[in-house]
């Protein structure tokens, strides 16, 4: 399995939240900074037609959660 994206911005605890259950579950995964990477921006309004809530993590099967809670990320990896 490819490493998850997250997409995100430091300010956000969600974003913190996800990023430390991925942290403890010992998940790679690649970061990015939606507010400072306009293309990164771009393709999390194009997956959520045209909002942007953070975090948004994308997987390499092209599935994606949007602000999950703890639950639902770790069913998703449990797949």
């Amino acid at each position: 399995m490819s490493e998850p994206i997250v997409y995100g911005a430091g300010w956000c605890p969600d974003v913190r939240r996800s990023r430390a259950l991925l942290d403890r579950e010992g998940v790679e995964y690649r970061y990015v900074d939606v507010e400072a990477d306009a293309e990164a921006e771009a393709r999390v309004r194009s997956l959520q037609d045209g909002a942007r809530r953070i975090p948004t993590i994308v997987f390499d099967d092209g599935t994606f959660l949007v602000e999950p809670t703890d639950d639902a990320l770790s069913a998703h990896l449990a797949r």
